[in-house]
């Protein structure tokens, strides 16, 4: 599977710029738990680029559902940038960049729509907070993530949320949060892996379920 590279002047063969040697996903789970990942998810997670230099994925959308609380709480998260999917359109195309940044890395997801302009969801990877993963969403509002090896995938879990003004990191409490997050990446072989979030809330239950299957853009 080729990649893709998008530095800042001009782009290098891949030869020169792929390196295995970025330990930061690594270094969140014990040595067992990362052994236990299949060969092409520790590669995906191990790439260093330099700081802007960039990685396209592209895929389809193959699951996308709400509950009436969950499309609500998608509509309300437009208040902080829309960082939730609004669409329950699926076989799709969606393309994912992923971007080399000081402190972490800045994800860009374009969900396109039959109709009208695709939805574009930014967020910022960093690694940072309280458990070593954070996500910022914009507007202040991030969450804490702990990453857990589970069935062979790589799963993602938020742990809390928090608000930021200047210096202050103020808690959220758990009634202003749109309740468990999970992502899992998992691989399908032939260069193939599935993306799927799913939001859990603890008293509407299952709020939002997104899946795509991408592969690494050839150059």
């Amino acid at each position: 599977m080729a990649s893709t590279r998008v530095p800042r002047s001009s782009v290098t063969s891949a030869s020169n710029t792929i390196l295995l040697d970025d330990h930061r996903f690594h270094d969140l789970l014990p040595d067992e738990a990362w052994g236990r990942l299949p060969l092409a998810i520790w590669r995906r997670f191990s790439k260093r680029f330099a700081d802007g230099e960039t990685v396209v994925y592209v895929g389809t959308i193959e699951q996308a559902s709400f509950t009436s609380a969950g499309w609500w709480l998608a509509q309300l998260a437009r208040i902080i940038g829309g960082p939730l999917p609004l669409c329950s359109e699926t076989g799709v195309p969606m393309v994912v960049t992923v971007t080399e940044a000081r402190g972490g890395q800045i994800w860009t997801r374009i969900c396109t729509r039959s109709d009208g302009f695709p939805q574009v969801i930014h967020s910022a990877k960093r690694f940072a907070g309280p458990t070593g993963l954070e996500e910022y969403v914009g507007c202040g509002v991030s969450m804490a993530l702990r990453i857990f090896v589970e069935h062979e995938a790589l799963v993602f879990r938020s742990v809390g949320y928090s608000l930021q003004l200047g210096w202050w990191r103020l808690p959220l409490p758990a009634s202003l949060t749109p309740g468990d997050l999970t992502v899992t990446h998992s691989d399908l072989g032939g260069g193939r892996f599935r993306f799927a979030l799913e939001i859990v809330h603890p008293r509407f239950g299952k709020l939002i379920r997104q899946s795509a299957v991408f592969m690494e853009a050839t150059s």
